[in-house]
């Protein structure tokens, strides 16, 4: 059986126990997408992941042939992380947290890095539309800020 040919199944984070999992998730999205994120940014958000940025959002995990495949992570009406392995990207496992979050936590708006051409893609197929944009991101690093929000058009 070929990886990731299983059911997409959304549940809730498992707690603390389940961070390891999504952080493992995490550093495989974010090493194939974002190219443009200076190594001692990686090193410095992987390492507050768990103990900082977990905690303070909603997580729902995207579970794949028996083991987490993807999460997003919400906070408010913002979905503040949206991450999915490398190894099963582009199998719709992206849209699936998606519609879930949109649906069931009322998200609404995102923020994406500019360099990160990708996802700023994968959300306006998905009905958001450019609102802002900020020079600096949340930690007043020089990554460039696309604010995004759910167009009422959809």
């Amino acid at each position: 059986m070929k990886e990731g040919s299983g059911p997409v199944i959304l549940r809730a984070c498992r707690g603390e126990a389940e961070y390891p999992a999504l952080v493992d998730i995490w550093r495989s999205a974010v090493r194939a997408t974002h190219d443009f994120l200076d190594g001692s940014d990686f090193t410095r958000i992987e390492s507050r992941l768990a103990s900082d940025y977990f905690p303070a959002v909603t997580l729902t995990v995207a579970e794949k042939d028996g083991k987490p495949a993807g999460f997003a992570g919400v906070h408010g009406d913002s979905l503040e992380m949206l991450f999915v392995s490398d190894a099963v990207r582009g199998q719709g496992i992206g849209t699936a947290l998606l519609s879930e979050v949109i649906a069931y936590q009322g998200v609404s708006k995102v923020d994406v890095n500019e360099q990160n051409r990708g996802a700023y893609g994968f959300y306006v197929s998905r009905g958001f539309v450019r609102v802002g944009r900020s020079e600096l991101d949340a930690d007043s690093r020089p990554y460039p800020t696309l604010h995004m929000e759910l167009s009422t058009n959809r």
